[in-house]
Order: structure tokens, then sequence, then C-alpha cells
């Protein structure tokens, strides 16, 4: 047999426990070189051994993997991958968890917009409805001659003057909710005088104020209260504010609006002696589809989603709006926009 120049190492175990080694011309044992030669062959299968074995083992937790990835998109959320094994798995397991939490919180989120969307509308539909129904019915009574004297005529025209305002306001107010959650309301923000705004916000109630004989108790410092905001939308915001108070808490026959600086920002407080606002329903009242008896009530003409919009606005700004209210004592609606540098 011709004999190679290389050596063709083969791993043989002996009874003894030896490595022996062939060669080109037969079998027998090695020196050092050899040994060596034998021993990086055992590392080599040794090796190739367990990375066959992970291998497997991987295939087996990729497959789980997948099987549980493809429950969450069938809509299975509670389902959660388990960890165990070496830290490299475990850390892929921790991050395919968190994205599963957030597609589950993603989901929830979506089911509930959905319900506030679809009790919202229901909502704007008894809105108008209810109006339009009285206003034909006003209508009907005018065309067939049930209103004979002037006075009547007159009384029953400016009904449906205040119906027809009122679903303007709603229309209105319908729309700007619906460009807020498009995000498709531009803001222009810029450097305003808080107290200046909030000066010319109850400039324009005070016929309404004075009609009423309701009392307006002020607090606004003369010097500059600089924020930074959109002009529109801080006026929107306002006017919410006061409408809500004077046909809510109207009856108590008080107003007041106080301007403050504390804790870097500027707060304003529209507050009023009405009703109040109950415990349980303080929580929800800047909720759009909520109804209660106080600020989501259309008995008096509201359309229920002008605290709404003031507080997406507020937000939208920068700032905060909340509410606290004792029943009976005093209701009042905070705003708060962080202080601007003086120029």
């Amino acid at each position: 047999m011709k004999r190679n120049e290389g050596l063709l190492p083969l791993l043989q175990l002996t009874a003894a426990g030896g490595l022996l080694f062939t060669e080109a011309g037969g079998w027998g044992w090695n020196g050092p070189a050899g040994l060596l030669r034998g021993v990086l062959w055992a590392v080599v299968v040794t090796v190739s051994l367990l990375l066959l074995r992970s291998s497997l083992r991987y295939t087996a937790r990729l497959k789980g993997l997948t099987a549980e990835l493809h429950r969450v998109l069938a809509g299975h959320g509670g389902a959660r991958l388990l960890a165990g094994g070496d830290a490299v798995w475990n850390e892929a397991v921790f991050a395919v968890n968190g994205l599963i939490e957030r597609l589950a919180e993603v989901q929830a989120r979506s089911i509930r917009s959905e319900a506030a969307r679809k009790s919202l509308l229901a909502n704007i539909s008894h809105d108008i409805r209810t109006p339009l129904t009285s206003m034909i019915g006003y209508v009907d009574a005018l065309r067939d001659g049930m209103a004979p004297t002037p006075g009547e005529r007159e009384e029953y025209v400016a009904i449906l003057s205040r119906k027809a305002y009122a679903l303007k306001r709603l229309v209105d107010e319908t729309f700007h909710l619906a460009k807020l959650d498009a995000d498709d309301l531009p803001l222009r923000p810029e450097p305003l005088d808080f107290a200046e705004e909030a000066r010319e916000a109850l400039i324009s109630r005070l016929p309404e104020l004075q009609k009423r004989g309701i009392e307006l108790q002020v607090r606004l410092p003369e010097e500059g209260c600089r924020i930074t905001a959109d002009r529109l939308s801080l006026q929107r915001i306002l006017s919410n504010l006061l409408e809500n108070a004077l046909r809510y808490g109207g009856e108590g026959g008080v107003l007041g609006v106080e301007l403050a600086a504390e804790d870097g920002e500027y707060r304003l407080q529209v507050w009023d002696r009405g009703p109040g606002i109950p415990a349980e329903e303080l929580p929800h009242i800047f909720e759009r589809s909520y109804r209660g008896d106080r600020s989501r009530s259309s008995r008096d003409g509201g359309s229920g989603l002008g605290l709404a919009i003031a507080r997406a606005l507020a937000e939208k700004n920068g700032g905060r709006l909340r509410a606290e209210s004792e029943p009976g004592v005093r209701t009042v609606f905070m705003l708060a926009f962080r202080r601007a540098e003086q120029p």
C-alpha cells in the first residue's frame, strides 16, 4: 500500500484507555504531537455534538415561540413565553413578552376607544334629534296659526333661534373634537399674558352676567403673567370654562376668577357656588361620552363636549386642567401653564 505523506489521525479508545492513531502505514501510539492532534479531534467531536444538541433545543424553543406569537396575533393577548435556560434565550423571551404586553395594551385601548366613539355618536345623535324635533314642532305651530298674536309668534321665533344656535354649537364642537383627535388642529404658540387673556374672556361675558344678576369676583394681577400658548386655544378653553360655570353654577349667584403664581406656573381658578359635582361624577367630567347631572346634561343646552375640548386643548398647549368640588359649597376648575421667561 502506498504511504500517504500526511497523517490521518483517527481517534480510538483502547482497553487501557489510551489514544491510538493511525498513519499511512498502520496503527501505533504517537508522540506528543500525535496526542495533541487527538485531543483537538476530541474537542471537535464534542463541540459538534453539543452544537447539535443545542440546535435541537433551540429549534424546539423557536417552535414554541412561533406558536405563542400566532396565538397573540389571533387575539389571545394573555399568551406569554416562559423563561428558562441560558441568559441569551431568557433575554429574548423577556423582550418578546414586553412586545406582547404592549400589543395587548394597544388592543385594549382600541376597544375602549371604539366603545367611547360609539357612545359619543349615540349621545350626539340624541342631542341633534331632540332639538330638531322640537324645532319642527314650533315651525308646524307657526305654519298652522297656533300662535295668533305677534307676541306669541315672537316667542316661538326666539325659541327657534336659541335651539338653532345650540345645534350650531354642537356641530362646531363635534368638528373641533374630531380635529383634535386627528391631530389636525394647527397650533401657533406665542408669548401671551395669561391675566390679560382672562380679562378679555370675562369682558365678553359681562352682558350675560349683568342680565342674570350674577356677582363677579375677580382677582387678576396687574403685572404681566407670561405664558406660551396658542391664543385661539386659550380663548376657547376660557370660554368653555366660563360657560360651564354660568350654566351649571349660575344659580349660586357668584362667579369667581382668580390667577396666581405657584410652583413655577400660573394657575387660573374659575369657581362658582352652584349645586356642585357629586364625588362619583368628578373623575368622569372630562370624558366626552360621560353624561352627568351637571357638566354632561343637555337639558340646559349644553353639548356635553365643552370640558373634554377644554382639557384636550390645555394638554396640547402644555398645560393641565382639573376640577374640585364640594357640592353646595364651591366648585373650582383650575387651569395651569408653566411660567415663561420674562423678556
